[in-house]
């Protein structure tokens, strides 16, 4: 069993930066592929950015150019940089961790989710 704590979330101005952050309890977080949904309200969740094995990276084409996913396995931790906020960003973010194979955008690919921590942009 893993579990998984985000942290990061809050107020912010639209233009502004967030950086949220994913706590895994795992020692073989190394061995998970890592990523980032996001859900808003009356909206499906959707996926943000993932991370493999090998640090190689996918993003939303939405948000891509302003979101940075980011993990330190010695650490087992994860990030997520959001940079030039706008009010659609506005959203519960959720890290979840895979183990087994199947697309790395795929909600039903990952096992384990966190709770969740809350995005607000303000204008």
């Amino acid at each position: 069993q893993v579990q998984l704590v985000e942290s990061g979330g809050g107020l912010v101005q639209a233009g502004g930066s967030v950086r949220l952050s994913c706590a895994a309890s795992s020692r073989t977080f190394s061995t998970y592929r890592m990523g980032w949904f996001r859900q808003a309200p009356g909206k499906d969740r959707e996926f943000v950015a993932a991370i493999d094995w090998s640090d190689s990276t996918y993003y939303a084409n939405s948000v891509k150019g302003r979101f940075t996913i980011s993990r330190d396995n010695a650490k087992n931790r994860m990030w997520l940089q959001i940079d030039s906020l706008k009010l659609e960003d506005t959203a519960v973010y959720f890290c979840a961790a895979a183990i087994a194979l199947g697309s790395i955008k795929l909600a039903d690919t990952y096992d384990y989710w966190g709770q969740g921590t809350q995005v607000t942009v303000s204008s």
